[in-house]
């Protein structure tokens, strides 16, 4: 098994410094949007082809590519995503754009967005609470089941860490970038 490599935010803006560095940020395009580094470009995490990137990067093939996201998680699911491609020239931003922004290097910021956990769980909660209204107002206790699946799929969110209400909501238009600003 590979080692992924890690570098430190401090680490990549002194490397930024002495020449052109290519950073991926696959954070969605709204997150992306709200604030992220100066130099990085956005591609989604469930839009990343390594071929693709590998092959319209920006800089030298023999550059390492840096991938960079919120906290660091899906940055190395991306970095392991290209080291299954067979790419290991990648390397992911330890604490990510959090890190990034605490160190006060220059970052770009747009427009403030309700951030897609807190979406998810306003739809799940009013769902159940749909739901549940609805079972108990009906008395229909089929209608119960409404907020017993969403029960099961946060469940199942956590244990395998992947979440399918909110891979679908970060695909609703109001998550999208229309006038181009989601790319650098």
């Amino acid at each position: 098994m590979t080692q992924l490599l890690t570098i430190s935010v401090e680490q990549l803006a002194e490397r930024d410094g002495q020449g052109n560095v290519d950073i991926i940020d696959v954070r969605t395009p709204l997150e992306f949007r709200e604030v992220r580094a100066v130099v990085a470009r956005n591609i989604p995490l469930d839009a990343i082809d390594p071929h693709n990137v590998m092959k319209d990067r920006n800089g030298s093939a023999s550059e390492p590519l840096y991938v960079i996201c919120k906290g660091g998680t899906r940055g190395a699911k991306a970095q392991q995503k290209f080291v299954d491609a067979g790419y290991e020239n990648v390397v992911n931003v330890e604490g990510g754009t959090e890190a990034w922004v605490a160190a006060g290097l220059p970052v770009v910021r747009g427009k403030k967005a309700v951030s897609l956990e807190r979406q998810v769980r306003i739809a799940a909660g009013f769902i159940v609470l749909a739901g549940a209204v609805a079972a108990m107002v009906t008395g229909n206790v089929y209608l119960a089941g409404i907020p017993a699946f969403v029960g099961a799929g946060l469940m199942f969110a956590g244990i395998t860490d992947s979440c399918a209400m909110g891979m679908l909501i970060a695909r609703m238009p109001w998550n999208q970038c229309k006038d181009g600003t989601c790319s650098a």
